[in-house]
């Protein structure tokens, strides 16, 4: 048998030149629905440009710098992230692969006994199996709806980095803040055990009351309860920390007071800086990729309206002896095109098609609420900012001020001129004061990294640049 191969030619380039034609609406970006610039959003007015710098430009602290290093490689929700990133890739691989020709290859050898007598035939056949040809853009609309979803995903795996480094370097602050409360509760410890020996002699030589001895003795046992609380707090700190790291934090890479102003830098910002930034945000181009995804689906849903066409094609050999299989005049083809044309459905492809619609607005809203969410979040970061040194400069002066009244009351009372509940009231305030701004300056600190992350500040973060990681 002779193979005719220009027989189907003229078909399967009809259905080509047809093939991809589009009816996925064509895709505006919504307008943000906030204000066009952040007002008064400059921290420095002697700096300006972005706000995204790389992370290590902003978290200075070498230390904290290969803490952030350590999670980035250990991390487990990232690690899922990643893994996510490689399904979605897959399954983006699945849906383009439709759009083309899947051809197969295949040997086949029957034998069948009849009256005594034994038929042999084999087969050589290579062919293009169950083709839809995409002339309404179906398999091309779910394509893109696939893409765009991979790449919603890869702007998740980037919005866990941009979390990642922030909680890393919270975590690490919190340590540094319940390392100074401990060492406050300890020296505040030591302090009363020294004032309880003095008021111990004090009253043995009839000096000191009994109400003065016991005052002394209940802030002894108040201070040693403050010791063990943030002792268990640090502790816990520690865990928090190694826990968002993926592994143990080494003592050496812990923060030290002496360098803890400059460990976070503040990200350098313009006044009146656009919102436009926020577009670039992972949350953000999240929900825009969603949105892409429900809008190509749109087009998947409208191509099935109109027909599909399938085409299945082989070309080979065939014959009832081995030894001529190969030999002249015993060629095979086939070819068998299909079409499938929707003609009752009860409505199924109208309610098809208006669920996506309606899963394309409530991507649009979604979108729309990202960025006010994002915008929210800029804004209240700033909010505390514009007031947080002025808090810092209060609250250092009334701790300067209950410094020097403690300093006189206890004076007074070593030389019997006060009672010691005076000086225990002082004492108290004095203490909780040290506290309070102790917590101020992590919530300071902590608004430099939230400034920074709230504006996209370490999606990309990586590893390599960073030296000695453990």
């Amino acid at each position: 048998m002779k193979v005719q191969k220009l027989t189907s030619v003229p078909l399967i380039t009809l259905a080509v030149m047809l093939s991809g034609c589009s009816l996925v609406p064509e895709y505006q970006r919504p307008q943000a629905p906030v204000p066009a610039q952040f007002a008064n959003a400059s921290t420095n007015a002697s700096q300006s440009g972005s706000a995204v710098l790389d992370w290590q430009g902003i978290l200075r602290d070498h230390r904290l710098q290969q803490v952030v290093a350590m999670a980035l490689n250990n991390n487990r929700d990232l690690r899922v992230a990643l893994l996510n990133i490689e399904k979605a890739r897959a399954q983006y691989r699945i849906e383009d692969s439709a759009l083309y020709p899947s051809v197969t290859a295949g040997v086949t050898h029957t034998a069948s006994k009849t009256s005594g007598s034994i038929t042999r035939s084999d087969a050589l056949k290579v062919g293009i199996s169950s083709w839809e040809v995409d002339l309404f853009g179906r398999l091309d609309s779910l394509s893109q709806e696939a893409m765009e979803t991979y790449l919603a995903t890869q702007e998740t795996q980037r919005s866990t980095r941009m979390t990642l480094v922030s909680e890393v370097a919270v975590d690490w602050l919190n340590v540094w803040a319940y390392q100074q409360q401990l060492a406050l509760a300890q020296q505040t410890y030591q302090s009363q055990l020294n004032t309880l020996r003095l008021t111990q002699e004090m009253h043995r030589l009839g000096a000191a009351s009994g109400v003065d001895l016991a005052s002394v003795q209940s802030s002894v046992y108040s201070a040693r309860g403050d010791v063990a609380l943030y002792q268990t707090h640090l502790e816990q700190a520690r865990n928090a920390l190694e826990l968002v790291v993926g592994k143990g934090v080494p003592e050496a890479l812990l923060p030290i007071e002496d360098n803890i102003d400059q460990a976070i830098a503040l990200a350098p910002l313009t006044d009146n800086l656009s919102s436009d930034l926020l577009l670039q945000r992972p949350d953000v181009l999240y929900a825009e990729h969603s949105l892409k995804a429900a809008n190509a689906n749109i087009g998947a849903a409208r191509a099935a309206f109109f027909p599909t066409i399938s085409l299945t094609a082989n070309a080979g050999r065939s014959s009832d002896q081995l030894s001529d299989l190969f030999s002249a005049g015993h060629g095979t083809w086939s070819f068998i095109p299909s079409i499938s044309i929707p003609i009752f459905n009860a409505g199924e492809l109208r309610a098809s098609l208006d669920v996506a619609k309606i899963e394309e607005k409530v991507e649009v809203a979604q979108y729309e609420q990202a960025i006010q969410t994002a915008f929210s979040e800029v804004a209240n970061a700033f909010a505390v900012r514009r007031r947080i040194d002025e808090r810092l400069i209060a609250k250092e002066g009334e701790v300067a001020a209950n410094r020097k009244t403690y300093q006189l009351t206890d004076a007074l009372y070593r030389n019997g001129a006060e009672s010691y509940l005076n000086t225990l009231t002082a004492q108290r305030s004095y203490y909780s004061t040290e506290q309070q701004l102790i917590t101020l300056k992590l919530a300071e600190l902590g608004n430099r990294v939230t400034l920074y992350q709230v504006l996209g500040g370490g999606a990309d973060a990586t590893v390599e640049s960073v030296t000695h990681t453990p």
